[in-house]
């Protein structure tokens, strides 16, 4: 698959081994609508084949809007069946970006409403301009939340502030969404790529395998009790010391030199 066939993304290496996807419908303040969802889907799965892919980051294009939510248009018509459908769309999406092997990033500028915010969410962090809105306002328009809100924003936020922003279908600022930890950090607007990509970089020289596997462990912790976890935890660190990587990093570390990780 080329990059050019991807018409609702722009898809750029911005970085060795870093790849950015920018939703490109600025005119729809980047709307999920079906094509945007498969295409999606396949450009993180392009990216993972790609030699040199060690991490990921997701914006929107146009100063406005990183995704406002599903496209309402595309929706508003369906029947039960049609929309349930819809969703099974958006949730094998979240899902195909929350178990990439990749780290991912979202860059979240200006509105990160319904379908935006899941997609956010699907993110292994997310960093937020100081100009961005976060929100699950799907309540005001007569439906629960599509692609995994009701699921990944207790996660995220905890049960109760969850249930407030599910049932109220407010919407926060960057700075209360720093608050209750649905974002990591905030920062001027002009500054969110920049410091995407540096985040990223730092990211990117670790040993790939290590990296892969702390993301996991991560996604497992409240899933399971902990000394579950815990045995899982130590199972990866024995594996990982059969790998090129774990000998190149202690190895490096000893001999007082940069590693050189190569993801074997």
């Amino acid at each position: 698959m080329n990059v050019a066939a991807f018409t609702q993304l722009f898809i750029t290496e911005q970085q060795p081994g870093v790849w950015l996807i920018t939703l490109n419908r600025p005119k729809a303040l980047n709307a999920l609508n079906q094509q945007v969802l498969e295409q999606l889907a396949s450009a993180v799965a392009w990216i993972e084949n790609q030699p040199d892919a060690r991490v990921l980051l997701i914006t929107g294009s146009g100063d406005k809007a990183f995704a406002a939510g599903a496209d309402i248009v595309e929706m508003k018509d369906l029947n039960a069946q049609q929309a349930r459908d819809f969703s099974q769309i958006g949730m094998t999406t979240m899902h195909r970006i929350e178990n990439s092997r990749l780290p991912v990033i979202a860059l979240v500028n200006g509105f990160c409403l319904g379908g935006g915010c899941e997609l956010a969410m699907a993110c292994d962090f997310i960093l937020a301009a100081d100009n961005a809105v976060f929100g699950q306002p799907e309540v005001t328009l007569g439906v629960p939340p599509g692609f995994g809100g009701s699921q990944r924003l207790p996660r995220r936020v905890g049960p109760g502030m969850a249930a407030q922003l599910l049932l109220t279908g407010e919407k926060i600022k960057a700075d209360e969404a720093l608050r209750i930890g649905l974002c990591n950090q905030v920062m001027p607007a002009e500054q969110l790529l920049e410091r995407g990509v540096q985040m990223a970089a730092a990211i990117a020289k670790n040993a790939p395998l290590a990296v892969s596997h702390c993301k996991r462990l991560v996604q497992v912790s409240g899933d399971q009790n902990i000394e579950n976890g815990c045995r899982m935890e130590s199972d990866l660190f024995g594996l990982s010391f059969a790998t090129e990587d774990q000998k190149e990093g202690m190895g490096a570390f000893t001999e007082r030199r940069k590693a050189e990780f190569t993801g074997q």
